[in-house]
């Protein structure tokens, strides 16, 4: 073992881990209770929750908030629920400007992807919904319009889950992944019941699976479907969420779906064009046994020296998270069964979850949230709740060493968790958290660090890549350390995190290189890069911001 994992392994669970999480919910202005619709039916899309996302709509710096939110089912209409969207003041606070901004929309939404899809500068929003899924076109002036039937998105009806947007053919036009679930309406709903008597929510099993969409940007503003000619067409899947990454470091992006009672799928870019699924042949298909769980969330990244990508995905209660580590061969081992991690999430139901650096020390932790789906569970399970705590593991290079939740500050309070997105709302230079609740509130979590660590904070902006630069792979050194991130849509469940990086320096100072390889395929290489805030623009260099 290294010298800090065993420092990390007799860490003690009250130890402090050089960053507390501060609820400033409240504080913050974030009025908001999310609508699950429910009126005594358990209709199955009253457990899934909604997304959040972390995003930059004005393009002044300060990253703002959207919350997504249900509605009521028809025919049994008692308040009027909307999407929310909250503008930065650049104060610790926010403001409500759903209505100015023109997302003040009701529908049954789900999840969020958030990008500039159409390179004007601009983030725009796609919301995933129950029925007709949404596409929001930033007009630039701080609001919004729908073009879900002008882009060729709309007619088409779905239970759609989480999504992302990411350039699979690298002609720098961002194409958009979609999830869906099962094939569900209040028509087709299934009765099921835990104690024989009364109504309770059913398994996916109980319904026929969906296949995702893959659409293409025509670059015109419209999208082509290639969902069967690009090879991901598969109608046994029941998908609930997406993360993308090199699997196979070729530079080519690849989609690994999380699937609910099936098999995951992993789908190999073959460059040109289509995919070819390898989720049985990589090992992410399954649990260690050969089973099929109850895959939830789902988020990739690279979190050691080596270059090869861990994948996590959150799954049922007694089913434990999967933490699948790549080899050289492009296989998958599941290292959660033989970790605390496995330990620490067994008896949890998992949703979110994201790698990302709380402590800013250069390495990747990992945040799980959690929350059952029936509120009745433990009239039949006394030993289940609904409401569950998130968890925090900590990165310890050879492994995650415990769950540090306790020490962490406000992860020790149960929620109903669904969401989570990380991003730094108030340009601290650390990683702040955004969780939901099914039926619930929101919880804003402000990162207070107490180690001093530094951080270089890097926006990218693509020229002949896409504008928002999403796919890009960056490599620095520090200290004698080799880090690795990239520029993402997707992860988690249901949300999307900031799209800027953010390398944690630890008590450094400064990068002493960095290379960005773009999604056009161009690399770049930069020196002696002091902590704060840079963007680099392709091919025209680096500014301070």
């Amino acid at each position: 073992m290294t010298r800090r994992s065993l420092l990390l392994a007799a860490l003690a669970p009250d130890s402090h881990p050089g960053f507390r999480f501060v609820d400033v919910t409240t504080q913050a202005g974030l009025q908001f209770r999310h609508n699950t619709g429910a009126f005594g039916q358990k209709y199955l899309p009253e457990t899934m929750g909604a997304g959040c996302a972390f995003l930059d709509y004005d393009n002044d710096g300060w990253q703002d908030i959207l919350l997504i939110n249900g509605s009521d089912f028809p025919g049994h209409k008692r308040q009027r629920t909307t999407l929310h969207l909250y503008r930065n003041n650049r104060n610790g606070t926010f403001t409500d400007v759903t209505r100015q901004a023109g997302l003040d929309v009701e529908l049954y939404g789900l999840g969020v992807a958030v990008a500039d899809y159409n390179n004007d500068g601009f983030e725009d929003i796609y919301v995933t919904t129950v029925g007709q899924n949404r596409l929001f076109q930033n007009n630039g002036k701080g609001g919004f319009v729908d073009v879900t039937a002008k882009s060729g998105l709309g007619a088409r009806h779905a239970f759609s889950t989480s999504a992302l947007w990411f350039d699979f053919d690298r002609d720098g036009w961002l194409d958009l992944f979609v999830c869906n679930y099962v094939r569900w309406s209040p028509e087709l709903d299934v009765r099921c019941s835990l104690d024989g008597k009364t109504k309770s929510y059913c398994t996916p099993e109980a319904y026929r699976g969906s296949t995702c969409w893959l659409f293409r940007n025509r670059g015109d503003g419209t999208f082509e479907d290639v969902t069967a000619k690009a090879g991901v067409f598969d109608s046994t899947s029941k998908s609930l969420g997406v993360a993308m990454f090199d699997y196979d470091r070729d530079g080519w992006l690849d989609i690994v779906v999380a699937n609910d009672t099936q098999p995951n799928k992993l789908y190999r870019n073959r460059r040109d064009g289509t995919f070819t699924e390898v989720g049985v042949r990589s090992g992410l298909a399954f649990s260690e046994d050969g089973k099929a769980r109850a895959g939830m969330g789902v988020d990739a990244a690279v979190l050691d020296e080596t270059g090869y990508p861990t994948v996590a995905i959150t799954n049922f209660q007694n089913e434990m998270l999967g933490l699948y580590r790549g080899g050289a061969a492009g296989v998958f081992a599941d290292v959660a069964p033989n970790s605390s991690v496995g330990a620490g999430t067994r008896g949890t139901l998992g949703f979110g979850c994201l790698f990302f650096d709380p402590n800013l020390d250069g390495w990747l932790d990992l945040a799980v949230i959690n929350g059952h789906i029936d509120e009745s569970i433990s009239r039949v399970r006394p030993e289940v709740r609904y409401p569950q705590p998130p968890q925090l593991f900590l990165n310890a290079q050879d492994g995650f060493s415990h769950d540090i939740s306790h020490a962490a500050g406000g992860f020790d309070r149960p929620i109903v968790g669904r969401g989570a997105a990380y991003g730094d709302f108030d340009n601290d230079g650390d990683q702040d958290l955004l969780v939901t609740s099914n039926g619930g509130a929101p919880t804003l979590f402000r990162n207070d660090s107490t180690t001093g660590n530094k951080s270089l904070r890097l926006k990218l902006k693509g020229t002949k890549s896409n504008r928002d630069a999403i796919g890009a792979s960056v490599r620095f050194e520090c200290g004698g350390r080799v880090g690795h991130r990239m520029v993402k849509s997707g992860s988690s469940y249901l949300s999307q995190s900031e799209l800027p990086l953010t390398l944690g320096l630890g008590p450094r100072r400064s990068v002493d290189r960095l290379v960005v390889d773009w999604p056009s395929g161009k690399t770049e290489e930069f020196k002696n890069i002091a902590s704060g805030s840079v963007e680099i623009t392709e091919g025209q260099g680096l500014k301070r911001l």
